[in-house]
């Protein structure tokens, strides 16, 4: 079954979605830089911290720590270095460490080098230059896994909806890539399975027939910056992540032409969406 994440800093909705059924909480520090590329869009800047990581890593026992760090870079404005950063997290209790926005493979070798095996590594592919070099990319002792991040990979291919992404063929080409060396691969969010521009039970199928293992659970699925009703909360995240288990079993029944059918429909849908 696919690794579902969620991002919170927030000690007791992580241990909701721990005893929901979430695999990976997602600690997002990543802000370097952010705010040029989504500046204006109703995308999640969080700017975490190394206490939240430290605190995260107190509240859950089964789920383990993921932790987003800013892109590569040095020193600046006695913020830390990414060399110092990534020890910062480790200590911190970090299970695996993500890089984003990276574009070349010398950043990947930093990235890899810092953290020197005490976590696992995961690469987010969300630029095309890292996109143009995935083939190199994989050939890289010391990856553990890699996300397709669709929303900044679109947005820097001046597309008009992260989804389109699926129907071109794209991830298609992206996954293939990663899946031929053995390493461990997701793409995108996962809304609930009837919420979402594109329905999440469309978009889980699409992770099915691409040979996915991981996915964001999305704010599209439970906001929590909206809610103080930690009942309501954990009502929401029991029946949302029950439904997609169910839902992941019910698909091992499905045939190729099932996911081709349905990899149709994603395509319709999301024509509709770039058209309008």
């Amino acid at each position: 079954m696919l690794n579902l994440m969620y991002i919170t800093k927030h000690p007791e909705i992580a241990r909701i979605a721990e005893e929901a059924g979430v695999d990976w909480i997602f600690v997002d520090m990543e802000f370097i830089g952010k705010d040029c590329r989504q500046g204006g869009l109703d995308t999640v800047q969080n700017h975490h911290t190394v206490e939240d990581v430290a605190n995260i890593r107190a509240a859950v026992t089964k789920a383990k720590v993921l932790v987003r760090i800013n892109p590569i870079h040095d020193t600046m404005d006695d913020y830390p270095s990414s060399e110092e950063e990534i020890e910062a997290v480790i200590q911190a209790g970090a299970d695996i460490v993500m890089l984003p926005y990276f574009k070349t493979t010398e950043e990947v070798h930093r990235f890899i080098g810092y953290v020197g095996g005490r976590a696992k590594t995961c690469l987010l592919v969300e630029t095309p230059e890292a996109a143009d070099l995935l083939d190199q990319i994989v050939e890289i002792d010391g990856i553990d896994m890699i996300h397709i991040g669709l929303n900044d990979m679109h947005l820097a291919l001046k597309m008009k909806f992260m989804f389109q992404l699926l129907t071109d063929g794209s991830v298609d080409k992206w996954t293939r890539i990663i899946a031929q060396k053995g390493i461990m691969y997701g793409f995108g969010g996962l809304a609930s399975l009837n919420g979402g521009t594109v329905p999440g039970r469309m978009i889980l199928k699409e992770h099915y027939r691409l040979g996915s293992q991981m996915v964001i659970v999305s704010r599209a699925f439970c906001n929590t910056d909206n809610m103080t009703d930690l009942d309501k909360v954990r009502s929401i995240f029991n029946n949302g992540i029950a439904d997609i288990r169910k839902m992941e079993n019910e698909m091992n029944k499905l045939s190729k032409e099932d996911f081709k059918n349905n990899h149709k429909a994603v395509c319709d849908a999301v024509g509709i969406i770039v058209k309008k």
